[in-house]
């Protein structure tokens, strides 16, 4: 059993414009209220320690850091039950793990009950992470990818930015606990939007339900997907090992597959040491400049300028880039064709930690300071959108677990360099510490002009059997 021929309505690929854009929109919204709760509570930091009678200089980050931690696990088998069973379900199921979660945060009688409960959260919130790659390739052509991704981007991009400026201000005029009670309210709702209004987009899950639905009004036991190979008809009611494959799928294409390696290792350095800058910030400023919380939370809206200019430029460049490309190689499209301008686009981040390390260092005018971050968040996006695009061309069935393995990577990666950011400022000093990392970035920058130099070399040398 297949698709009613390639102009079938029911096909995904076929949705109507306003549909796909309505699906990409609750996941980018959604996907704005996660990355808001990873940053939310970094200026509230002070205010938690008293409340809570903290004295410990490494269980405080830690608040902020392990809600990243739960993106560790969470896309690892996440992403692959969305494969299986269905992106709607799984998204439901980990949107309301998410919400449940917020409560306990709320109410966390102390520091290691709100860690904990924060890291259940996290596991919760990579829900959207796990599925949005997998929905994009259901929904989109390779040429339209590059501006649904940018679309889908745009929640975890000012997420992270926004969170902050909300954290600071509720932390220093109300309390810090308002800060889980806000994400409550605005993740309940879209939970609950999400519910009403998303629809399943992977194909091989519907036309399963074709194939059931068909089976039983024929009475017809013989009937099978299109999607199935023949050895798959024969374990279909076999789940635990089918479950089991998927789970190792996103562990498979990390660890075989050259690409998805190079670039998660590479997104997950830039990710892990942005994390770190965005950690330290508050206190950087405030020791700087004696900036309260709800002022050096506006900072980060340099950061989200950047993130504004790189997803535009991205939007408009990726696709048109594609085209052109491919209308110089026979009209046909390939995934490394995402990725020439990234290398150039990547020498903004380690110019970015310079300019910022140092100013902040010699206590310059704080808006040249300030300034020194627009570059940062220009070139995380100007790698990052191409790279999850590239993933989506390469892998376009498996594309959420390809994703899943690069989450996974950035968010270990995340979660253990913030945790360095402190220290590295308190022995270095703010100058050198941001140094590092500017070297760091600098001598990584070829990363993504190998991978399109080479990577159709290296996918075709290195096949993945998933």
């Amino acid at each position: 059993m297949g698709w009613d021929g390639q102009e079938d309505p029911d096909m995904p690929l076929n949705f109507k414009p306003g549909r796909k854009w309505l699906l990409i929109g609750l996941l980018a919204t959604m996907e704005f209220i996660t990355p808001l709760a990873s940053s939310m509570f970094a200026p509230a930091l002070g205010y938690m320690d008293i409340d809570l009678h903290n004295n410990s200089g490494v269980l405080s980050p830690m608040v902020v850091t392990i809600f990243v931690f739960g993106f560790v696990p969470g896309p690892l088998f996440l992403a692959p039950l969305g494969e299986i069973y269905g992106r709607r379900p799984v998204l439901s199921a980990s949107n309301v793990f998410f919400v449940a979660f917020q409560i306990g945060c709320a109410l966390a009688p102390n520091i290691g009950a709100l860690i904990a409960f924060r890291f259940l959260a996290g596991i919760g919130g990579s829900g959207c992470l796990a599925v949005g790659g997998g929905v994009i390739a259901d929904l989109f052509p390779p040429q339209q990818r590059g501006l649904a991704s940018a679309v889908y981007s745009i929640g975890p991009i000012f997420g992270p930015t926004v969170g902050p400026v909300l954290g600071g201000f509720l932390s220093q005029r109300l309390s810090w606990r308002w800060i889980f009670w806000l994400l409550l309210i605005a993740s309940g709702t879209m939970t609950c939007c999400n519910g009403l209004f998303f629809r399943e987009t992977n194909p091989r899950v519907l036309m399963k339900r074709k194939v059931a639905r068909l089976s039983k009004e024929l009475n017809r036991s013989d009937l099978r997907s299109v999607y199935e190979q023949e050895d798959d008809a024969n374990k279909s009611t076999r789940h635990r090992a089918i479950l089991a494959n998927g789970l190792k799928r996103p562990l498979k294409l990390l660890f075989t597959s050259p690409v998805v390696f190079i670039l998660a290792t590479y997104v997950a350095l830039i990710y892990g040491l942005s994390f770190l800058v965005f950690t330290t910030l508050t206190a950087v400023l405030h020791d700087a400049y004696g900036w309260s919380p709800e002022i050096c939370g506006l900072a980060y809206l340099a950061i989200g300028l950047g993130f504004l200019c790189g997803l535009v430029t991205v939007a408009k460049i990726s696709d048109a880039t594609v085209v052109r490309l491919a209308s110089t190689n026979g009209g046909v499209i390939e995934p490394e064709m995402r990725l020439p301008t990234c290398a150039i686009i990547a020498c903004l981040i380690p110019v970015s930690f310079f300019w910022y390390g140092w100013a902040a260092d010699q206590k310059a005018y704080w808006l040249v300071t300030v300034i020194g971050l627009v570059p940062l968040g220009y070139g995380m996006i100007g790698v990052f959108l191409p790279a999850q695009t590239y993933l989506i061309d390469a892998f376009p069935i498996y594309s959420a677990s390809a994703l899943a393995a690069q989450t996974t990577t950035r968010s270990l990666f995340g979660g253990f360099l913030a945790l360095a950011g402190p220290s590295m400022n308190s022995k270095l000093g703010i100058g050198w510490a941001n140094s590092v990392l500017g070297f760091i970035t600098l001598a990584f920058v070829p990363a993504t002009a190998l991978v399109a130099q080479y990577g159709k070399f290296l996918r075709e040398r290195y096949p993945v059997n998933i």
